[in-house]
């Protein structure tokens, strides 16, 4: 009997690089939507919301519902809903994790109200990547977490690859924030079970589950703590080096998701 698989994907340097995508991608995605096999878009990234993922994902050429997309952002409104008591939210991150705590329903203080002293009544300080992060908005946050706001991270990416290289993560601003603290925050995004509960449902039913990641921290690690396939790409921030320097190891690693294909195709012929 074959074995029902389901795959989820990192985004940024596994689908593509900036705005370009991975060679090998579009085709990837096709292959599996027609042979039905189930899978998932897991980023870490909360920059965006999963509508403004699709929309990316289709200036590509990749065409897929919301529904398959998850973001650290989504995660982060899931688990604060299950989890959390109604309270003031202060928000460091871009437009799709503001709109995710939007959506959660519960006031946000913003930074007009910030300077006014309502720091002070923040119950939760929700921190994702912030392309326009500024010392004001660390000021408050950490305000805020020392007056007891309870300190959440979206995700622990230090740095994400860009067209240029590699550019500062969330963890980065996180880490900050950890130092002006001295408070640990809860972190939702891969390698943690929050973002594995949400994968985990819109995978229901399959036997096996391909984690396929550029990170060996956050991906493979993720693979690894979760009982996974962990598949690696060397298109993103990892490498052949840091496999052998950090003992964390891949079950695959391929140039890229064009190699994937292959492999996929090869997998399904043997399950036949």
């Amino acid at each position: 009997m074959r074995r029902r698989i389901g795959i989820i994907f990192d985004m940024d340097g596994v689908i593509y690089r900036g705005s370009e995508p991975v060679e090998g991608a579009r085709e990837l995605i096709y292959l599996l939507k027609e042979k039905g096999i189930p899978f998932i878009f897991l980023t870490n990234n909360s920059t965006k919301d999963p509508s403004m993922y699709r929309e990316k994902l289709l200036s590509m050429g990749i065409d897929v519902p919301e529904e398959v997309i998850v973001t650290s952002g989504l995660a982060t409104r899931l688990y604060m809903e299950r989890h959390f008591e109604p309270g003031k939210v202060f928000v460091i991150g871009g437009e799709g994790l503001h709109r995710e705590m939007e959506r959660l329903g519960w006031e946000i203080v913003g930074i007009e109200e910030a300077r006014k002293g309502a720091w002070g009544k923040v119950r939760y300080v929700v921190v994702g990547l912030d392309p326009n992060l500024t010392y004001e908005k660390l000021k408050y946050a950490t305000l805020a977490i020392r007056n007891g706001a309870t300190f959440i991270g979206t995700n622990p990416d230090t740095t994400y690859p860009a067209e240029e290289g590699l550019y500062p993560g969330a963890g980065s601003i996180i880490a900050a924030l950890k130092a002006s603290t001295e408070r640990d925050p809860l972190i939702i995004g891969k390698p943690n079970e929050p973002a594995y509960e949400v994968a985990r449902s819109k995978l229901d039913g399959v036997d096996e589950i391909w984690m396929v990641g550029d990170r060996l921290d956050t991906d493979i690690a993720f693979a690894r703590r979760f009982g996974m396939k962990a598949v690696m790409v060397l298109t993103g921030v990892s490498t052949l080096k840091d496999v052998e320097e950090t003992g964390i190891r891949p079950d695959l690693v391929l140039p890229s998701v064009k190699e994937l294909l292959d492999y996929l195709e090869t997998f399904m012929e043997e399950e036949e």
